[in-house]
């Protein structure tokens, strides 16, 4: 890994990646605690129309950064990655030289689990406004004890996150055997040798696991990575110069890039992954719920790739977090105080679902003989 020079004054920019449910806004929380962290501006991407992760963070963090807490909740940071990631970071440094937020330490990216990081680090290291501001300092991969095997096996997102990471911290070990954990490792040192293997309980990893990694290097990983960033970089230049056929009059290339953005989106991710949210107008009953996640669980949880949100229960004043991983229901827990912005200031319950190869219909089938009406 190719340490950072003394006299390079570039905002660090670490990107905390890891497929769905392996924890990554938990570790955000505790990270964020840390005085290592102090001064870091945190961008989170999420996917889906209703942003549920930037609500789960410890509201007195977000008091100390939230001029600099950016959503980027307009899709997959990777298949968005030349507008919002690219407008975030310009924002960002453009606001600090007007002295209108304090100039950022560094900056944290929690990208969506789903994320490829290829198209994250090749704008960090290419794009010119970016590259000549900000640097790579590490990437991040949270990977779940209890589901990676399962995950590595069935989704190549999973396997870019791993394979294009500095250091991997294996969260959930308190949920996982230790011969889990140790097949688990083994499968990560074949995708990634170089990478440092770090074990993680309840979310919590010190900051030196986070930081310090140097100027991203590529030719320390597998060489599948450089070919995937090269790949990256033909992409850029064919987006970049696309086809004058399609390009409005007046329209120029960099408009013309972003029209052309959604088809290489749609190229990226399995077209049987989708991601809609269910909301519930009346307080729940906590029991009839549980039963019917349960069950929604038991019939396909092979096909639920991640369930997270806040919900309304009947006789209970604080929002209710629920998550859930393919069959796997985490324990409940509640927020100090609903969030006053949207959408969860009128508290009423929202889940986001992200599945394969599920029909929308079955989900809210399961829910409405006890609920009633779900609309998103």
């Amino acid at each position: 890994m190719t340490a950072a020079g003394a006299g390079d004054r570039r905002i660090p920019v670490t990107l905390l990646t890891g497929f769905l449910g392996a924890g990554k806004t938990t570790l955000l929380n505790h990270l964020l605690r840390q005085p290592q962290a102090a001064g870091s501006a945190v961008l989170v991407n999420e996917l889906g129309t209703v942003g549920v992760d930037p609500h789960l963070l410890d509201p007195r963090l977000l008091e100390k950064v939230d001029e600099t807490l950016v959503v980027l909740d307009s899709g997959c940071i990777c298949c968005s990655v030349q507008g919002d990631l690219v407008r975030a970071l310009k924002g960002l440094f453009m606001r600090a030289l007007r002295r209108e937020i304090p100039a950022p330490r560094r900056v944290l990216v929690e990208t969506t689990g789903l994320a490829d990081p290829a198209p994250v680090i090749h704008t960090l290291m290419a794009e010119p406004f970016i590259a000549g501001r900000y640097r790579c300092d590490g990437v991040i991969a949270a990977v779940d004890a209890t589901h990676a095997l399962q995950q590595l096996g069935a989704h190549r997102e999973a396997v870019r996150q791993v394979a294009m990471a500095d250091r991997l911290l294996i969260t959930k070990c308190d949920l996982a055997d230790e011969a889990g954990r140790e097949a688990l490792k083994r499968r990560l040192a074949g995708l990634n040798p170089a990478a440092a293997q770090i074990e993680v309980r309840m979310g919590e990893a010190g900051a030196d696991a986070f930081f310090g990694c140097g100027l991203y290097d590529p030719a320390g990983k597998v060489p599948d990575v450089a070919a995937w960033l090269g790949e990256e970089a033909v992409q850029a230049r064919q987006t970049a110069h696309a086809a004058p056929q399609w390009r409005r009059p007046g329209m120029g290339a960099r408009h013309a890039a972003a029209d052309a953005a959604p088809e290489a989106a749609a190229r990226r991710h399995d077209e049987g992954v989708a991601s809609f949210v269910l909301r519930f107008d009346a307080p729940l009953p906590w029991f009839e719920f549980s039963d019917a996640l349960g069950l929604l669980l038991q019939l396909h949880g092979n096909r639920i790739l991640r369930i997270k949100g806040l919900l309304d229960v009947a006789g209970d004043p604080l929002p209710r977090v629920v998550q859930c991983v393919q069959h796997t229901v985490y324990p409940p827990a509640s927020l100090p105080a609903w969030p006053d912005q949207p959408p969860f200031g009128d508290h009423r319950s929202r889940l986001v679902f992200i599945v394969r190869d599920l029909p929308r219909e079955a989900v809210e089938a399961m829910f409405a003989p006890f609920v009633g009406r779900a609309a998103s």
